[in-house]
């Protein structure tokens, strides 16, 4: 069956050019000029992966992703423009998974959708969960929980925490840590990590201010604590 991919963008000509590359790359692709339009799409036909751009009519794009997070983990990759760096690292702590910046090639919209989606999936499942102190990842059932309690994550969010936690001590820089999660590491895109960091630090730290688990190394990137 093939996987939906739902776009929200209000400019047509670039909704149907990223339609027509992500249909013929095998997706099957659902369209909406408005943000109210694009989130009742979203809540009934439940897509694989919604493409977001921020300035929509009716909705806007951090507006209805806040909106879509509340009740889901689907994968959300952000369209913006360069000059919207503030609205950028918004929608990555509102839980984008990733973000694409206009003027844009399609077919590295097409790549980055195949790595946020493979990401999604995790590949094959592994059959050992994943352990360090009260933290604790069931990598083929896609779980996470902190001292037993249930932990909702984003596949980005989820990848960095396993990347980390497979090696307790490691610095990892945030190209590494890109490359983690992604499969490749694009270049002026590292700072995205720090959005998601702080996301999950929100979500897996008593203290946020002060973690415990993910530490900063000033200078080169983070670490999960040892």
């Amino acid at each position: 069956m093939k996987e939906t991919i739902l776009v929200v963008e209000d400019e047509v000509k670039i909704a149907r050019l990223v339609r027509d590359y992500l249909e013929n790359a095998g997706y099957r692709v659902l369209t909406a000029h408005r943000g109210d339009e694009g989130l009742a799409l979203a809540r009934s036909e439940r897509p694989d992966l919604i493409i977001l751009d921020l300035m929509l009519p009716g909705l806007d794009g951090l507006d209805l992703c806040r909106t879509v997070r509340r009740d889901s983990q689907v994968p959300v990759i952000m369209l913006t423009a360069r000059a919207d760096e503030a609205d950028r690292l918004i929608g990555l702590e509102l839980g984008a998974d990733d973000y694409i910046v206009k003027p844009f090639s399609p077919r590295e919209v097409v790549a980055r959708v195949r790595a946020v989606l493979r990401r999604a999936r995790g590949g094959e499942p592994e059959p050992e969960a994943l352990r360090y102190e009260d933290l604790e990842l069931d990598v083929a059932g896609h779980t996470a929980a902190v001292a037993g309690r249930p932990v909702e994550l984003t596949p980005t969010e989820f990848a960095l925490l396993a990347a980390m936690m497979r090696a307790p001590g490691r610095v990892f820089s945030r190209l590494q840590l890109l490359d983690q999660v992604q499969g490749e590491a694009y270049e002026g895109y590292e700072r995205t990590i720090d959005a998601h960091i702080k996301n999950l630090r929100q979500k897996i730290e008593a203290d946020p201010r002060s973690p415990r688990y993910i530490v900063t190394v000033y200078g080169v990137g983070y670490k999960l604590s040892a």
